[in-house]
């Protein structure tokens, strides 16, 4: 059966772009400013670019105003800093806050529909965590596009791609990368349309593929957001960093798990338990509803193992309320509306005179593909891989640390989409590399192997199994026992699927051909997920150990790990950058080992 598959074709590219949501377009739109004319070709796994999960994003973008007599980007970085509970790394932190605004200024100026406000200044809104003064009052730092803001930013940067001439190749799917030599020379890519297979030649390859949320049960990702790039990277060798740094966002919708924006919360909605007691005070005392992520989730999950939850009859599956009926019509058409609207479609009730049902929900991946502060992917803390990039929420320069904050996420994106760009640029007059004479064969073998399985087993099940132990084992709470539990039930589940059959064996249009190899993808990146944290006996940001509360210094570095086998990884560290506190300047003792409480 593999004689049977070829590459039918091989394409050179200046750029190749794997991942056509934000930071793949707001790489190439900058690529295209200043080299205008570069070949760059975008790849999507959906079917159009506007699908991608940044339309999704909601709230807003984190930036500091230059002129804003209240706030400064050091009040930024030290909210970045302590919310990630002393794990993100400062060089990082320091570029991306430092960058923040030009990014504003430059989407207002392609256009972006920012919400301003009676005097026509840009709005801002406070979100968990963001403070000013060093945590003395919230910070009113998030600028937005009322409850749509990742659309915004999809609108301009995919029209500045479309002006410089971007090349999309959709529904497209990254096989392999072909690395010869600490260098990345290109890739194959399978094009599910068509069912051919292609090798794409380029001086430059960006990992842009976003997160890998679907490892979860409940989760606010999409449904094609299964790690992709995450397995890829590690079948090429390649190293994870922090992939047991999972964000669980506080408030998804009962039932869909859609998310229900942090907006809701800055925009003054409380958070009831079933005697419709505002709890968050008893966490949090100062600052309630907006403390970060992680802690507000913890809480929700507390109040729920507690027996103060609420069973929801439809979904028999607990929740807390989220109360929005104080608030005024004004919030909830002009700034909420998007959803306002969530809870009307898929709970039918109305937020105005209704309580909400909400309950934790998989969010975000802070760990993901190494690269350093310029997005250049890292084989060792020492180490790149020449032309090889990655930005957004599949690569992990960690300006998260173990707990995201909200809006940093987009900002994140915006900004190491423009870092990369430049990157690229300086490297643009390097010859081209040619291919290696065995690119596609790993490819070839896999998808062989694929068709050529003949036992009976449901890959459908298999994956709703693993996503519903992932949930139950290495959710908001963790534990020894759980996590075995969860490497354990990993290994059976990849037996499994191992000889698992596809009833259709055509290449071309062939979803359950897809969905067998995602399935290989979440499976890696599960493990990955499980074995880090049974390996990390502390509890850190949105990594909660129930049997290590504390967070413990021996484990100040970040995760490296590598699994070129299934089941098989080889850990290794990467310090955690404290150049800000190193450097002894103005505040640095904030940006020390400090104490995280809100």
């Amino acid at each position: 059966m593999q004689k049977k598959f070829k590459l039918s074709s091989t394409i050179q590219c200046d750029v190749l772009i794997i991942g056509a949501g934000g930071a793949g377009l707001r790489c190439a739109a900058h690529i295209l400013e200043k080299r205008p004319g570069t070949h760059i070709i975008a790849v999507t796994k959906v079917s159009h670019p506007q699908k991608s999960h940044t339309s999704t994003a909601q709230g807003g973008l984190a930036a500091v105003d230059p002129k804003d007599a209240v706030d400064r980007p050091i009040y930024h970085m030290f909210d970045t800093w302590k919310g990630s509970d002393c794990m993100a790394d400062q060089d990082v932190v320091q570029k991306i806050v430092d960058a923040a605004w030009e990014e504003i200024v430059w989407l207002e100026n392609r256009g972006m529909h920012f919400t301003r406000d009676e005097e026509g200044r840009l709005s801002k809104r406070t979100f968990g965590g963001h403070t000013v003064r060093f945590g003395e009052a919230s910070a009113f730092r998030a600028v937005f596009e009322a409850d749509r803001t990742g659309k915004g930013i999809m609108d301009n940067v995919w029209g500045e791609a479309l002006k410089g001439g971007v090349a999309f190749l959709d529904q497209t799917l990254l096989t392999e990368l072909l690395i010869r030599n600490d260098r990345c020379v290109g890739a194959v890519l399978f094009m599910e349309k068509t069912g051919e297979f292609v090798a794409v030649s380029a001086k430059a390859t960006v990992l842009a593929t976003g997160g890998c949320g679907q490892v979860f049960r409940v989760t606010t990702n999409c449904r094609q957001n299964t790690g992709d790039a995450h397995a890829v990277a590690l079948q090429a060798g390649l190293p994870l960093i922090d992939m047991e740094a999972v964000q669980f966002h506080p408030t998804g919708i009962v039932g869909p798990g859609i998310l229900a924006s942090e907006t809701l919360r800055s925009v003054g909605g409380i958070l009831r338990n079933k005697e419709l007691d505002p709890f968050m005070a008893r966490y949090a005392p100062k600052m309630k509803e907006l403390a970060p992520r992680d802690l507000v989730a913890r809480a929700i999950e507390t109040e729920i193992r507690e027996g103060r939850g609420i069973l929801n009859p439809d979904h028999n599956i607990e929740h807390i309320w989220i109360d929005l009926r104080h608030l005024s019509d004004y919030v909830h058409e002009v700034q909420i509306p998007e959803v306002s609207g969530f809870f009307k479609q898929f709970m039918n009730l109305d937020p105005r005179t209704q309580l909400c049902p909400v309950r934790p929900s998989n969010h975000y991946q802070m760990g993901g593909i190494p690269t350093n502060a310029f997005g250049e992917v890292q084989r060792s803390p020492d180490t790149v891989i020449f032309g090889l990039y990655a930005a957004g929420e599949c690569g992990c320069s960690s300006f998260h640390g173990f707990n995201r904050l909200g809006t940093n996420s987009i900002l994140e994106l915006i900004t190491m989409g423009r870092f990369v760009g430049e990157r690229v640029v300086l490297s643009m007059d390097e010859a081209a590399e040619g291919l290696p004479a065995d690119a596609g064969d790993k490819t070839f073998s896999r998808f062989a192997g694929y068709l050529e399985n003949k036992k009976e087993e449901n890959i459908d099940q298999i994956r709703e199994d693993m996503r519903r132990m992932m949930t139950e084992n290495v959710g908001v709470f963790r534990a020894e026992e759980g996590l075995n539990t969860a490497i354990h039930a990993l290994t059976v589940s990849a037996e499994r699927v191992r000889g698992a059959a596809l009833r259709c064996r055509s290449l071309q249009m062939n979803q359950e051909l897809v969905q067998r190899w995602e399935i290989d993808n979440l499976l890696s990146v599960s493990m990955v997920i499980a074995q880090g944290a049974l390996r990390r006996r502390e509890s850190r940001g949105g990594h909660a150990r129930v049997d290590f509360p504390q967070r413990r210094d021996e484990f100040n570095a970040h995760t490296l790990a590598c699994m070129t086998e299934f089941g098989k990884i080889q850990f290794a560290s990467r310090p955690v950058d404290m150049s800000i506190f190193e450097a002894k300047g103005d505040n640095y003792e904030k940006f020390g080992l400090i104490e995280r409480k809100y």
